[in-house]
């Protein structure tokens, strides 16, 4: 069965407006029976289908966007998403035997996901390609038989063959013109790609003198981290490691050991760095066989170590940060380098971190213009003279946020579906101001990758920004928990949390812990949060430093908070804070 996207642009399936009012007839039929959520449901998964997101209708966005879920909705525990298609399917089978009997748009949602599939029903007229021979056209189709799938009638064989090894032979010769003019327009100083990854050895996992069930253990979990890694793009993973040859060169070696006590599952795993043996990372984790099956809990737990120790921000890159560095302070423009560079100026916020993976990120979309990742990185550089101004010492404009905006739209018209473009998307939209259309971009995002830390904790900010504390708080606080990242910056942000929801107490215990002392703004929310607690004397200490540091940010107060708490009554408990602290508040932005 072809793709919803194929057949909804494909010229031998329905066109967007044929499925539209498709749609249209059957929500309005007497013969559809499903509720309002149900009929939410199919034009949700519809629409986003002819949209080009067929590939983000999991059941967390819908969830967030169709039934209003939380961002902490767990699938695998809550069912509702599941049984409303199921009860979908149910109803357009009804409808199609009661009342669609004639129509000639055929709209299904095939088990096993929530993409809609459109086809024409046989009887309806069908675009016919011209045939050479129309005596041959004449040939009778079968008859229907024991309820096979319907099919449009298909080309003779030996024209259809024809066609294949024509169009297979043309595609061989594009391919093979493509790669000698892409070796003859290649740069002859550029470094291959591979040359700067990170290569990384997974060794067999030891296993502790169990059973036979523990050893399959062992090796599936080993083959699906391998699984996991080989995703990622900004390593090599080297998969034998009993072949001295590819493992001598690795940079890393990934460990590890499988322990079974009764149904008690725990893996040990460490990344030991080739170069001095030192172990870098380290971390177990425990599962309980009786509450899931084996294959869940192999999957589940290779997700975790991957994305912990391969993304961008993970453990390798957070290790390797002055040579991550390096590419934008000496000129390599590479659109991997630039990436790189950008998660680690990430760690370090720093403004020569800045200046140099701005200038690295322009360069890398001059040299390479379609790419999507590299545009989304630099609208978010390009943000962060907005969000970090007082830090980063960027003059008050509106400039940058209109860079980051056309760079944004540029990262959007390239890859829509990109969860790193839709980071952007959402980011942007928020100090915008369009919280909605930032939200649905964050819940693609997160839905997309819900292991992609920065994702999750800078969604987790903006719900928590836009009134939804709860959810928004929940996801901060798993992304703080998965320990990479920045997690001053996830700190500071739990402090906010605290303070929203009374516990200043606590609100300063985090804000304390925070390493974002040289950030104006964390100054500025641990002056409302010892303000709201009575500590004068503290708060003094952090008046004085901002007097000395931000007196700009002093004189913007009000303009600052309302660009980043949404709701009036949250920004009044911040100001109250800072009232309480004895700075004085004017009605617009005075001291």
């Amino acid at each position: 069965m072809r793709s919803a996207e194929m057949h909804a642009f494909s010229g031998l399936g329905p066109t967007a407006d044929e499925i539209c009012r498709q749609v249209e007839r059957i929500l309005g039929s007497e013969e559809f029976h499903a509720p309002r959520r149900g009929r939410n449901f199919l034009e949700f998964v519809v629409t986003e289908t002819l949209a080009g997101r067929s590939d983000f209708l999991k059941a967390f966005t819908i969830a967030n966007v169709v039934f209003g879920r939380e961002a902490s909705f767990d699938p695998q525990n809550d069912p509702v998403v599941r049984i409303e298609a199921g009860r979908i399917r149910k109803a357009l089978e009804r409808y199609y035997l009661v009342a669609g009997q004639a129509d000639e748009v055929i709209i299904t949602v095939p088990k096993g996901g929530y993409v809609p599939h459109f086809e024409y029903a046989q009887e309806a007229p069908l675009p016919r390609l011209p045939d050479a021979n129309p005596e041959k056209s004449q040939i009778a189709e079968p008859e229907d038989q024991g309820g096979q799938e319907k099919r449009p009638p298909v080309l003779p064989a030996v024209l259809s063959l024809r066609i294949i090894l024509f169009g297979a032979l043309a595609l061989l010769l594009f391919a093979v013109a493509f790669a000698l003019t892409a070796l003859r327009d290649a740069p002859t100083g550029a470094t291959p790609p591979a040359a700067a990854k990170p290569k990384v050895v997974v060794e067999f996992f030891a296993e502790n003198g169990f059973a036979e069930t523990g050893s399959d253990i062992a090796h599936g979990m080993r083959d699906d981290i391998i699984g996991q890694l080989a995703q990622f793009d900004n390593i090599v993973v080297v998969a034998d490691p009993l072949r001295g040859e590819s493992a001598a060169g690795a940079d890393y070696s990934l460990q590890g050991n499988v322990q079974l006590d009764k149904s008690r599952l725990r893996t040990a795993a460490r990344l030991v760095r080739q170069a001095d043996g030192a172990v870098i990372w380290a971390s177990n984790f425990d599962a309980d066989l009786q509450a899931e099956n084996k294959l869940t809990i192999q999957s589940g737990i290779a997700r975790q170590i991957s994305n912990v120790i391969a993304q961008a921000d993970g453990v390798i890159f957070q290790a390797e940060t002055g040579k991550i560095a390096r590419p934008a302070q000496t000129g390599e423009q590479s659109a991997h380098a630039c990436t790189l560079a950008y998660f680690s100026y990430r760690q370090t916020m720093t403004v020569q971190g800045h200046s140099a993976v701005r200038e690295c990120l322009q360069q890398a979309t001059l040299h390479s213009p379609a790419n999507a990742v590299s545009w989304a990185l630099l609208s978010m550089v390009y943000l962060d003279e907005v969000r970090f101004r007082y830090k980063l010492g960027a003059p008050s404009s509106g400039q940058s946020l209109e860079l980051a905006t056309a760079a944004v739209e540029r990262a959007v018209s390239l890859a829509p579906s990109n969860p790193r473009v839709l980071q952007a998307l959402m980011m942007v939209g928020f100090f915008k101001g369009d919280i909605d259309r930032a939200l649905q971009a964050g819940t693609a995002a997160y839905a997309a990758n819900p292991w992609d830390v920065e994702v999750a904790g800078e969604y987790g900010l903006r719900l928590a920004m836009s009134g939804k504390w709860q959810s928004g708080c929940e996801l901060l606080s798993i992304a703080l928990n998965r320990s990479i990242g920045p997690t001053g910056y996830y700190e500071a942000g739990m402090a906010l949390c605290a303070f929203m929801k009374g516990d200043v107490e606590q609100a300063e215990q985090w804000a304390r812990r925070s390493d974002l002392e040289s950030n104006p703004t964390h100054h500025l929310m641990l002056l409302s949060i010892l303000g709201a607690a009575g500590k004068m004397k503290e708060a003094e200490l952090e008046k004085r430093w901002l007097d000395v540091h931000a007196p700009e940010l002093l004189a913007n107060i009000r303009e600052e908070i309302a660009l980043r708490l949404q709701r009036p009554e949250d920004q009044e408990r911040f100001l109250n804070g800072l009232r309480a602290s004895g700075l004085i508040i004017g009605p617009v932005s005075a001291r």
